[in-house]
């Protein structure tokens, strides 16, 4: 199985999406200056919203399924926000196309794509799933936890451009897709978007569109880096390194942590877990042989303290009432924070006290994972502590 990210369009922006086969975020007016650089001339929120897109754009790996929300516009006579796909990632990660004047296809799109990731067509169905059919109907849903929790979670807070679900969420409307089309899927490997009827058409003209922009590699490291020596917050630079290499052998001591010889069935970042809006920094779903393991991953930019504990229980509640229901899974938590060289404080003491009051309580979930990271020689070390 494969991720599914869902990318937010407007009826100017999808016609050249599927014309020229990409997908993109945008980030407004701001060049990134960071990119491969251990400094930049943003203000630290500005940085950290660019981050946080980074993050979102770095869990896409080749073969993931890419499907597009296309917005209300009264304007243009869609009255009601439409769900269309089903495309797939060419590569492996997005890439950067600074915003500039040589942005690829800028003018056309009337804004700024920062963030891009290239398609390949997979099963492209003309007709879209309407907002009211994929989150609001509730005719063939036996129980809440089966309804898409997270893009309803999105549509309430309303400000992620590609936004993930769950394998059993895309599964959900990839069937709506099918259905409302009556599985008929458009053949041929050029689409565009006709307006008047909202619907994707094969493109008579398929010779015309070629992507043939900028593709720069996006490597966050260095002002990770940058950050930890200035003692500045990095915890969402952090989370867009580990989004971006876990699994992907850059970084063994990660992978070790965290997967040990499990595989990755699917990615998220800063995963909706409530209306109250808590999110899960990272969440994995892995493979172990037949079994399924889900990991909430807590990240923290500084040394663990007790209190992470109250955090973690709230996902480990969430998980086992809305995502175990629908897929079948251990639950693995995980709490990844700064290195503690005193392993004889009381704080330490108290961390691992904590530990032991919350395996008890949950005895569905293996015990808690805790790791630790430190910077050494230009890379970042993991280790999985034992207690």
């Amino acid at each position: 199985m494969s991720t599914t990210h869902v990318f937010i369009v407007d009826t100017n922006t999808f016609r050249y999406h599927l014309e020229y086969l990409f997908a993109g975020t945008g980030a407004k007016d701001n060049y990134i200056d960071f990119n491969d650089k251990p400094n930049t001339q943003l203000n630290h929120t500005t940085e950290d919203n660019l981050v946080g897109m980074i993050a979102d754009s770095q869990r896409i790996r080749k073969g993931d399924f890419i499907v597009f929300y296309l917005q209300q516009n009264y304007s243009q006579k869609v009255f009601e926000g439409k769900f269309y796909g089903i495309f797939k990632a060419k590569e492996d990660l997005s890439f950067l196309d600074n915003n500039d004047k040589e942005q690829f296809l800028k003018d056309k799109l009337k804004k700024s794509l920062t963030f891009r990731t290239l398609l390949e067509p997979y099963e492209i169905y003309p007709e879209g799933v309407t907002e009211w059919e994929a989150l609001d109907e509730i005719k063939c849903i036996n129980s809440p936890n089966q309804m898409l929790w997270s893009l309803i979670y999105r549509k309430l807070k309303g400000n992620r451009g590609n936004t993930m679900i769950t394998i059993y969420e895309s599964e959900r409307l990839f069937k709506l897709l099918r259905d409302k089309n009556q599985r008929q899927a458009l053949s041929g490997k050029k689409f565009t978007f006709d307006i008047e009827t909202q619907r994707i058409k094969i493109d008579d003209n398929q010779s015309s569109y070629s992507y043939t922009g900028r593709i720069e590699r996006i490597n966050i490291f260095p002002r990770l880096i940058q950050k930890y020596n200035d003692r500045k917050a990095f915890e969402v630079h952090l989370q867009a390194y580990i989004v971006q290499n876990i699994g992907r052998g850059t970084n063994k001591s990660l992978d070790n942590c965290l997967l040990n010889s499990s595989k990755i069935e699917w990615i998220g970042n800063e995963v909706a877990c409530g209306v109250g809006m808590q999110k899960m920094d990272i969440m994995l779903s892995l493979i172990d042989n037949d079994s399924k393991i889900v990991l909430p991953i807590e990240l923290k930019a500084v040394e663990a303290t007790a209190n992470n504990i109250v955090q973690i229980q709230k996902y480990v509640n969430w998980l086992e009432q809305y995502y175990v229901p629908n897929r079948i899974s251990d639950i693995q938590p995980v709490l990844i924070s700064k290195k503690i060289t005193n392993k004889t404080s009381d704080n330490y003491a108290n961390i691992i006290e904590s530990f032991r009051i919350f395996n008890i309580k949950n005895k569905c979930c293996i015990p808690i994972k805790y790791i630790e990271y430190e910077f050494a020689e230009n890379e970042i070390i993991f280790e999985e502590i034992s207690y």
